[in-house]
């Protein structure tokens, strides 16, 4: 049976990005097989900065780490964090935290001529159509998805 989605059952924590330090990591210098083994390299080849790679806007980047499962079959699952950027347009199809009547939650943009839905990847969930009775702010667009194991 689907429940009703309100804003009050998706919480998350939102950080700000610090990108003053460097950070950077070793990379392989090889792509790594998801079927058969390939062969082992034992070098790498050059570094990453995570940093570098993830915060393309750093004054307009954050970080949250989303608790609940209401975007579970678009991949983003509790205690996943995921990347921020304030700075990109909301367009219709794109995965937003959005400040609906006082509470963040995070949703699937549906926005065509009937107005703006904000869609739950989760058939147990409802999507929320906004009218004018509800106070909506796009508080930014989610650019990554960092997986808890």
């Amino acid at each position: 049976m689907a429940s009703s989605e309100s804003a009050k059952n998706v919480k998350l924590e939102i950080f700000s990005a610090s990108t003053e330090t460097e950070a950077e990591l070793p990379l392989l210098s090889f792509n790594i097989s998801a079927g058969f083994p390939s062969p082992a390299l034992d070098f790498i080849d050059t570094t990453i900065d995570l940093n570098k790679e993830l915060v393309k806007h750093p004054t307009a980047t954050y970080y949250g780490r989303v608790q609940g499962e209401s975007m579970k079959n678009a991949g983003i699952n509790e205690g996943d964090m995921i990347v921020i950027d304030k700075s990109i347009e909301p367009v219709d199809g794109k995965i937003a935290v959005c400040y609906l009547d006082g509470e963040f939650t995070l949703k699937r943009l549906k926005i065509d001529k009937s107005g703006v839905w904000l869609m739950p990847e989760n058939e147990k969930y409802k999507p929320i159509k906004i009218n004018e009775e509800n106070s909506l702010t796009i508080w930014g667009i989610v650019t990554y998805v960092i997986k808890k194991p």
